[in-house]
């Protein structure tokens, strides 16, 4: 395949995997990272751009979403959207570090919209969790092969 190509499918699955749909852009990353035909700077610059882009998409749904609590179709239950909603205010805004964290990272986005986090915070501590994550796992990587 060809860059524009490889590096858009990075980018796509490195987008999905950050939205609530489930995704792995790792395993996408550290094939392309084997097959070494792409800068390693511009492999990480790609999958964190599309993975906070996702993160990003979480965010503005999150800032939408409360208008259509009660509704039966509603993704999550009262009791679980006020959980979340209290766990993030103790844990406040520092708690979108862990937001490369599977199972937790995504919904930890979508609260962070719920509760009008501003997004210049918002994108830069998403970016140092995801493009380290990213960063971790191509050292990873490298000291495997």
């Amino acid at each position: 395949m060809n860059d524009p190509t490889v590096l858009s499918l990075l980018f796509l699955s490195a987008l999905v995997a950050a939205t609530v749909l489930p995704m792995q852009s790792e395993a996408v990353l550290v094939g392309l990272l084997l097959a070494g035909q792409q800068p390693v700077w511009l492999l990480l610059l790609v999958a964190t751009a599309g993975n906070v882009l996702g993160s990003v998409v979480n965010w503005w749904l999150g800032r939408g979403i409360e208008r259509f609590r009660g509704r039966r179709w509603f993704p999550a239950s009262p009791e679980a959207l006020d959980r979340a909603t209290r766990w993030y205010r103790r844990h406040g805004r520092w708690s979108l570090l862990l937001s490369w964290v599977p199972i937790i990272g995504d919904p930890l986005t979508v609260i962070a919209g719920v509760l009008r986090e501003p997004l210049p915070g918002f994108l830069l501590l998403v970016t140092l969790a995801k493009g380290g994550r990213y960063l971790l796992l191509a050292f990873g990587t490298a000291a495997l092969s």
